[in-house]
């Protein structure tokens, strides 16, 4: 899914890259960066982005994070601009629900599932919510903020204390996952109370495991200060290239440019 940088209305800067990885056959990342058309739904509506790192073998992956960037386009873009947190989850809810009947229609994918965070950028407001363990970040001023939490055992253990988050990134399970799209009956995503406010030169980055797994948070604002984000979405996944890249590799590269 590429984006059309020549079409990005003024006040931000975008770029995503993918890529299959060393050891993978199939990517079963999908992304998704959509904004209105009109100024108007714009300044109501914002921008979306949003990355989801499928699972469930060669097609359910693939089905699974291309159903739920898809469904999350077509409930927020419906929806009412009033409450975008509440918007958010519902188009969680319902990507979640329609991968678990493609599921049952598909027999042959039983256990298809995805990772899912989405973000929104209205005016200088930041809304997400996200299920799973791919990562939202914020680099401003030369320095990283996760705003996500991974949904995983190895995060588990983390909040806990049991394991240091720095030995998070390269513990044997921390692909083991505790939620996502498709999964269990119910699915209840992680939203922030309030907006957090954004500023002029503030970068957001959402990225599967594959890339936060193999790229330290220093590297990641490195390569944003120094780049665009066409630059930067270049250099990480390279970084990821060059150190193995067992998975998938996606990032999404947002900044805020006025």
């Amino acid at each position: 899914m590429a984006v059309d940088c020549k079409s990005i209305k003024p006040g931000v800067e975008v770029a995503c890259l993918s890529d299959v990885g060393l050891q993978r056959t199939n990517n079963e990342d999908s992304y998704l960066y959509w904004e209105p058309e009109s100024d108007q739904d714009l300044e109501r509506q914002g921008r979306l982005a949003v990355v989801a790192d499928g699972m469930g073998g060669y097609e359910g992956g693939q089905e699974a994070s291309r159903l739920a960037v898809e469904t999350v386009r077509e409930v927020y873009r419906n929806a009412a601009a009033d409450d975008p947190l509440r918007a958010l989850t519902e188009a969680l809810t319902a990507a979640h629900l329609n991968i678990q009947n493609y599921a049952m229609e598909h027999p042959e994918l039983h256990g298809m599932g995805t990772t899912c965070t989405v973000v929104s950028v209205i005016d200088h407001r930041l809304f997400f919510a996200h299920v799973g363990d791919s990562r939202l970040y914020r680099i401003r001023a030369g320095s990283a903020a996760r705003l996500t939490r991974d949904h995983s055992y190895v995060g588990r253990l983390v909040e806990s204390g049991i394991v240091r988050s720095e030995d998070a990134e390269s513990h044997p399970q921390r692909h083991i996952l505790t939620a996502a799209l498709g999964s269990g009956k119910d699915v209840e995503p992680d939203v922030p109370e309030l907006p957090i406010s954004l500023q002029k030169g503030d970068t957001l980055i959402l990225c599967t495991d594959g890339l936060w797994s193999l790229v330290s948070e220093q590297e990641l604002t490195r390569a944003v200060k120094t780049d665009t984000p066409a630059q930067a979405c270049k250099a990480l996944v390279k970084m990821a290239l060059e150190r193995g890249a067992p998975d998938n590799v996606t990032v999404l590269v947002l900044r805020i440019s006025a």
